[in-house]
């Protein structure tokens, strides 16, 4: 299991979801407890469709807060 400090959520850029590695995406079947960097590349939003390019970190460098959104 990875540390807490691992398990950030990450939101889209584009319509706001919010991926939750605590939750996963039932839809994308990915299980509980998948931390964003280990998605499938090839994994999309399942609300929008965009990529994990499309996504940034809510916490730490890079984040939607830093960014100052």
């Amino acid at each position: 299991m990875a540390e807490p400090e691992q398990m950030y959520q990450c939101q889209t850029t584009n319509c706001g979801y919010i991926y939750n590695p605590d939750k996963g995406d039932r839809k994308g079947k990915i299980p509980k407890g998948t931390l964003f960097e280990d998605l499938p590349d090839d994994w999309k939003c399942p609300v929008c469709g965009a990529s994990k390019k499309a996504f940034r970190p809510l916490v730490g460098p890079g984040s939607v807060l830093e960014e100052g959104g």
